[in-house]
């Protein structure tokens, strides 16, 4: 079987309608790292946030592409002990929509709990590019305060402009006569 062949296999079946529920024995799990050699970290749903590594198998590699912050299913193996699954899924987000129905979706990494996290108390999205800092209401009446000092500031400066330009035009006219 040629290469191009093969890919498309994989890919027709990662694309099928299999949304048969986990086994089990069966886990789902979010990628965290990528190790090398086919190897990939990451981490369980459950309290403890248990990290293993999973290998993917022989049928996935080169035609596959998995990143961080993926999910797949695995299932465990007994032969290793830092090696602890191997993938059997590559979950997309139409199985996470249905396992989300079926109720076997973990609550920890449901994307409603994730939106939570990234609203701010106004109910806005945090931009992650800046850094956070929380402001009390004592700042609001501080920046308040603010404004009107500058407010004054600038109308005293105007005034000052004024009488300057009056004192400048009184010299200019003296000049002159």
């Amino acid at each position: 079987m040629s290469r191009v062949t093969k890919i498309k296999h994989v890919l027709k079946e990662q694309e099928t309608d299999d949304f048969d529920i986990p086994k089990e024995n069966q886990q789902i799990v979010r990628i965290v790292a990528s190790r090398g050699n086919n190897l990939h970290e990451v981490e369980t749903a459950q309290d403890g946030e248990e990290r293993f590594l999973v290998s993917m198998p022989v049928k996935f590699r080169k035609n596959v592409w998995i990143k961080r912050g993926n999910f797949v299913l695995v299932e465990p193996i007994e032969e290793g002990n830092k090696v602890k699954a191997e993938i059997c899924r590559i979950l997309t987000p139409e199985h996470i929509k249905v396992f989300e129905k079926e109720g076997v979706w973990p609550r920890k990494f449901s994307k409603k709990r994730d939106l939570e996290d990234d609203l701010d108390e106004d109910g806005l999205f945090r931009n992650t590019n800046r850094k956070f800092v929380a402001q009390s209401s004592d700042d609001d009446d501080d920046e308040e305060e603010n404004e009107e000092d500058i407010d004054e500031e600038e109308d005293k400066e105007d005034e000052n402009v004024a009488s300057r330009v009056k004192n400048h035009e009184q010299q200019l006219s003296s000049m002159e006569g």
